[in-house]
């Protein structure tokens, strides 16, 4: 009974615990829901960078892989169609600008194709300037020839020689192997039946005494070995024991001939070179060094637009190099040219300008050969400067000779763009040619064909064929006229500085400093014949930066 009463009064007791148990802990969850804060989010604000940094690893990884495929392609050629006897034999003069864009875009199936150059090479000139103070090696911005032809599908013969006379008539080039080594035949004749004259020019002296005897020129890669050699045979000599100061001055100016592209470069990459690295580890000369342009029209790099010309000279004010416009050189010798100078009033004084150094980098004269083969030509007659040529760039008073580069006149200035878009304009003409010739005889054989078929079913199928092969004929002959497309005008003016005259839609983007250097270096380099010479290219502007110049002479 006792237990009974004791149970009955537990449970109510037992109840009303549990009942505030459950109670204090739903208060208690309840309150921890309310106070706890929520749980943070990931954070996304680093999540742009990882896809940034994903898609610069991808980038990087296939722009490897595309070097490395280009590299194998280069040094794994494929086999090449053997020449048929029965094409015609298309012969080549030169290994410029021209003569390898008609090259690179050619289908060497379609002719018997023989190169002939005294130079084995292909050279970027543009970036010429940069080998004469050893910022780029000369081997990094030249392009064996032989490499180019070697990746062509039908095999090109060629042959290490310059071509000495040009027989229009008989449709012979007379060439002639200089090389050191002699061979049992030196001279002999190549017969072609399509001629492509892309010899270049010689660098124009107007005549004035002692030019060839005592400048140096800029137009091939002994030139630019002889002025880096000249350079530090001039600052050797400059501070030799117990020199005169007058001499000293003399030694260490540089005098550059040409306000074009070519002469204002050469004057700011020698300037360059001066303060960058020639004063660091030869402190002797830093009070005496100096740079010269000479020009003889009012300014410099007049392709470019008014506001580049005043930003170059302003520049060039500031890196201390003398620019000497209105001034025309009249006698050059050993130590000194002798200029004509026109004054602000307008009256002419005869001055004499020392120098340890002469740069000549004027304009262009017609080659021996050429002014041959102008010879033989009534139509040629009248020309000076070098072939003149029609719309189709095939030379004047002849049928089956065609010239690019420097050695033609057409209506455009004589650079390596305009020579460059000439051989790729050849070339589509050519393959142009090979195939409306193909064509031509594929109708002759269905022509035939029709002739001798013996059912009515027969003679409507080889019509058929001969509608397709027609109008197959009439879009291939629709080929225009040459155009020359400017793409516009580059100048690197020194201290990192370049200017830049760029067609832009109709109009010109004109711009200069440092961003325009930076475009400048990118530009030259996607224009490099190839991979291989990006490379070195790159490479060696890296190695200037980290180590400087080599200031040795050789």
């Amino acid at each position: 009974m006792r237990s009974q009463l004791l149970t009955r009064t537990t449970q109510p007791l037992r109840a009303t615990t549990l009942s505030r148990q459950s109670f204090q802990q739903s208060f208690r969850r309840s309150y921890a829901d309310a106070a706890a804060p929520e749980a943070p989010k990931p954070r996304r604000r680093f999540r742009f960078l990882r896809w940034a940094w994903r898609l610069t690893l991808l980038s990087g990884l296939g722009m490897a892989g595309t070097v490395a495929y280009s590299i194998y392609e280069l040094r794994h050629p494929a086999e090449q169609v053997e020449p048929d006897p029965n094409k015609k034999t298309l012969v080549i003069l030169g290994s410029g600008w021209g003569s390898v864009s008609l090259l690179k875009k050619l289908d060497t199936e379609n002719y018997n194709v023989i190169v002939i150059s005294p130079r084995n090479f292909f050279l970027f000139t543009p970036l010429l300037p940069s080998c004469t103070t050893g910022l780029i090696e000369h081997r990094s911005i030249m392009e064996p020839i032989r490499n180019i032809l070697r990746q062509k599908k039908g095999r090109v013969r060629y042959y290490e020689a310059e071509a000495t006379k040009i027989d229009a008539e008989k449709r012979v080039v007379y060439i002639s192997d200089d090389s050191e080594v002699k061979g049992d035949v030196s001279h002999t004749e190549v017969p072609f039946d399509m001629l492509v004259v892309g010899v270049g020019a010689e660098n124009a002296t107007f005549g004035i005494p002692g030019v060839k005897e005592h400048s140096c020129f800029l137009k091939e890669v002994g030139d630019a070995q002889k002025i880096r050699k000249r350079v530090m045979d001039c600052v050797e000599t400059a501070i030799f024991k117990d020199q005169t100061e007058e001499e000293v001055k003399r030694l260490l100016h540089m005098v550059v001939v040409g306000g074009g592209p070519t002469g204002v470069e050469f004057a700011g990459e020698i300037q360059d070179f001066f303060e960058e690295d020639l004063k660091k580890w030869v402190p002797e000369i830093k009070d005496n060094f100096h740079v010269t342009l000479v020009e003889a029209l009012p300014n410099v790099l007049p392709m470019f637009s008014k506001q580049l010309i005043d930003y170059t000279e302003s520049t060039f004010k500031e890196e201390k190099i003398t620019i000497r416009t209105k001034t025309m050189v009249k006698n050059v010798t050993d130590k000194f040219i002798e200029a004509e100078v026109t004054n602000p009033d307008g009256s002419k004084a005869l001055e004499k300008i020392p120098y340890g150094l002469l740069v000549w980098a004027t304009g262009n004269a017609v080659r021996g050969v050429v002014r041959d083969l102008m010879n033989q030509i009534p139509a040629q007659k009248t020309s000076r400067r070098g072939l003149a040529v029609n719309e189709y760039l095939v030379v004047n008073g002849t049928e089956n000779i065609w010239a690019v580069g420097d050695c033609a006149v057409t209506n455009y200035a004589p650079t390596a763009q305009v020579a460059s878009q000439e051989g790729a304009f050849l070339a589509r003409l050519f393959n142009t040619m090979a195939k409306t010739e193909a064509i031509e005889n594929d109708l002759k054989v269905l022509s035939t064909e029709q002739a001798q078929a013996k059912t009515e079913e027969d003679r409507n199928r080889v019509f058929d064929l001969i509608k397709e092969r027609q109008k197959q004929l009439r879009r291939t002959k629709q080929i225009g006229p040459f155009q020359y497309s400017h793409q516009g005008s580059l100048a690197y003016i020194g201290k990192e500085r370049a200017v830049a005259d760029i067609s832009w839609l109709s109009g010109n983007i004109a711009s200069g400093g440092t961003m325009t250097y930076l475009f400048w270096r990118s530009a030259y380099l996607s224009m490099c014949f190839s991979t291989r010479n990006r490379v070195l290219v790159a490479l060696d502007w890296t190695k200037a930066k980290l180590f400087g110049r080599d200031v040795s002479r050789e």
